[in-house]
């Protein structure tokens, strides 16, 4: 949660008035529970979602992940009809299975560092070959996997992705 990706992310969202909401999946950090490889960890998305969705009724959630965040909240996240647009920060295509993400439609934005050692090039522009529009690919030069020394990179990639007045 106070991850440098995370918190830039969290930075470039809410600096563009979005709601933004971090959180630990159970067993990190100082939360409850155990971790359960990415089972039991999209409860936690969907308690997330649905608090987001109390507190700010009616408005479109955005659903952003990094790592592990990504892999588990992006499967949530294409299944519920509330969120409606979809980041994943260095997907860890290396280690996990993202398939699912081949029947989603709703708009994705995936920024990977170039050098990620868990979510290699190959392997993230293969997937993204296969998936539906809307889409884009972001590629930060240079960096690894936690965005070393590029993590100031994310934020403007974010607000170019969701202001429709940029770019």
């Amino acid at each position: 949660m106070h991850n440098k990706v995370v918190y830039q992310t969290a930075k470039a969202l809410h600096q563009l008035g979005a709601p933004v909401l971090r959180f630990n999946f159970r067993g990190a950090g100082q939360s409850e529970g155990e971790h359960d490889r990415g089972v039991g960890e999209q409860g936690d998305v969907r308690a997330a979602l649905d608090y987001l969705a109390a507190e700010f009724s009616g408005k479109p959630i955005l659903l952003a992940g990094f790592s592990f965040g990504s892999w588990v909240g992006l499967r949530v996240g294409c299944e519920d009809a509330r969120v409606s647009r979809l980041i994943a920060l260095g997907l860890p295509v290396d280690n996990v299975d993202a398939s699912y993400l081949k029947a989603c439609t709703k708009p994705k934005l995936f920024i990977q560092g170039a050098n990620d050692q868990f979510g290699s090039r190959e392997k993230l522009e293969t997937l993204f070959g296969e998936l539906p529009e809307p889409k884009r690919l972001v590629f930060v030069g240079g960096a690894d996997h936690f965005f070393e020394g590029h993590v100031d990179e994310v934020g403007p990639i974010i607000h170019d992705w969701l202001d429709p007045q940029a770019g």
